[in-house]
């Protein structure tokens, strides 16, 4: 305690220091609200929201019917066909440019499939967009899928082929909240793809044959690597025969057009006993980035950055300033256990920094969601939870960053270098991945320097089944949120075993 007293003591009798936190915190919160994102629908861009209170894309060609009580529908799809962009727009990526119902004008471009687009059965709790479902379907390249409740996604048998073979049949059976899934090769001999458990779901539902196909998106590179991204609305058409509904159903086939999509995203046709069914969008959880729509509250938090390079600035003072004027015997012969000196200046720079930059941190992601909104910038809502792990993470990040910076100090014993060390460790390698590096290489960096760190940041997840670009450009990490925190502490770990032994063994 006696260390520690005296180390906080330092700390606070210098006011450049204490000005210098103050300004940390200052600059996150300048940056985050500062305008300058611009987007086009901000709060009108709203998505609908699932049954497990996820915002979700719910766009899609339905030929349906009611069906009450427990039945099933069987049916023959006999042809999976598509259109992609000849010419994908980069704007689609934009800021609240793009939404479930920006699919407009697929329907001219080139033949080809993108590898979710969809078509097969859909068993629905009526057709408003958000509300509960199961699919079994054939997609673009990933096979025979049952997915339901928008974030379940299960894989057919494993002989199932994985391109677009057809005719395909399917079949889903309903009995009571209970959905199964069927796969067969002659409309004989079924194999079960699995079954989703449908909790609540009312006695009359729509059932029927569907298509989707979402939004194209590809990486573009520049002369030194991933410089943006391209994309544009794509369609799916699905051929259907042999449909066959038992049970229950009442009224005939109506076609419709599900999530606000205009004429031109599809539309669902019968020509004796023969549905054609086409259709764009998605049945998926919403994402942000080039695949989807807005950002997330990831994008508040730019001014980590100038943050954080004030606190390392300080963290490495904190030792490097008794060196630089001869102070540090002093201490050590006041406290000739230097080990524990070190340990009592981690302990005080790290929890000044946390404290200080807290506030701060939780400041902007509240007011600088309020500010993208304003600009007409759609951000995703994320749970107390989330946002909570994205405070306290990122001022847990400027804290350990801060004690990295002390160990750094200690050992190279300069200012100068400490604090270059430390800002080419943690900030360059995220710069990298963000601007000049291929998509691969960043990952890897992001997984391996203290830069991994930054996955605190990630408030929304990633999905297998939703192609997108997901890199940190669009607030996307490759470690969670927690593994990436323990790479910083590892390599901060690291630098402060070994000050504690250089301290030990070399003179003051």
């Amino acid at each position: 305690m006696r260390s520690l007293r005296a180390e906080w003591t330092k700390f606070r009798t210098v006011r450049g220091w204490v000005l210098a936190m103050i300004v940390a915190s200052a600059a996150i919160v300048g940056l985050g609200i500062m305008p300058g994102m611009q987007g086009t629908c901000g709060a009108d861009c709203g998505l609908p929201v699932g049954p497990g209170g996820e915002e979700v894309t719910d766009a899609f060609t339905f030929m349906h019917q009611p069906m009450t009580g427990d039945g099933t529908i069987a049916a023959q799809l006999t042809s999976l066909t598509g259109i992609l962009p000849d010419d994908p727009d980069p704007s689609a990526e934009q800021s609240g440019g793009a939404g479930p119902s920006a699919a407009k004008g697929a329907a001219a471009g080139r033949p080809g499939l993108v590898p979710w687009a969809k078509a097969g059965l859909l068993l629905k709790d009526g057709t408003r967009p958000g509300s509960a479902y199961a699919a079994v379907m054939l997609t673009g390249t990933h096979g025979v899928r049952l997915q339901y409740d928008y974030t379940h996604d299960v894989a057919g048998p494993a002989a199932t082929p994985t391109s677009t073979p057809t005719p395909q049949w399917l079949r889903l059976t309903r009995t009571g909240d209970t959905v199964r899934a069927e796969v067969s090769a002659d409309g004989s001999a079924w194999q079960t793809v699995g079954t989703a458990d449908l909790s609540g779901l009312p006695d009359t539902v729509e059932v029927g044959l569907f298509a989707t196909s979402p939004q194209y998106s590809a990486a573009t590179s520049g002369a030194f690597g991933m410089s943006g991204a391209s994309g544009g609305p794509t369609q799916a058409t699905g051929v259907f025969e042999n449909v066959a509904v038992t049970g229950t159903p009442s009224g005939g086939w109506r076609g419709e057009i599900i999530g606000g999509a205009d004429d031109n995203a599809g539309g669902a046709t019968q020509d004796s006993g023969r549905f054609t069914v086409s259709g764009t969008g998605d049945i998926a959880p919403a994402v942000a980035g080039a695949a989807g729509l807005g950002v997330t509250i990831t994008q508040t938090l730019v001014g980590t950055f100038a943050g954080l390079i004030v606190v390392v600035v300080v963290g490495a003072m904190f030792i490097t300033a008794e060196y630089r004027r001869g102070l540090v015997r002093t201490t050590m012969a006041a406290n000739p256990r230097r080990g524990r000196t070190l340990a009592a200046k981690a302990v005080v720079i790290g929890a000044v920094t946390f404290v200080t930059s807290l506030p701060g941190v939780a400041a902007v992601v509240v007011i600088g969601q309020k500010v993208l909104r304003a600009n007409g910038v759609y951000v995703h809502a994320a749970s107390a939870v989330t946002e909570a792990q994205v405070i306290v993470g990122t001022a847990a990040v400027l804290a350990v960053s801060a004690v990295l910076a002390l160990a750094l100090g200690m050992i190279v014993r300069h200012s100068a270098a400490a604090v270059t060390t430390a800002i080419v460790a943690i900030v360059l390698p995220y710069l990298l991945t963000m601007t000049v590096l291929p998509a691969g290489a960043g990952q890897w960096l992001l997984r391996l320097t203290p830069a991994a760190a930054f996955a605190v940041q990630q408030s929304t997840p990633q999905y297998a089944q939703v192609d997108n670009i997901y890199t940190p450009v669009n607030g996307y990490f490759p470690l969670v949120p927690w593994a990436g925190f323990a790479v910083l502490c590892g390599w901060t770990a690291i630098a402060l075993a070994a000050a504690t032994l250089l301290v030990r063994r070399r003179d003051v």
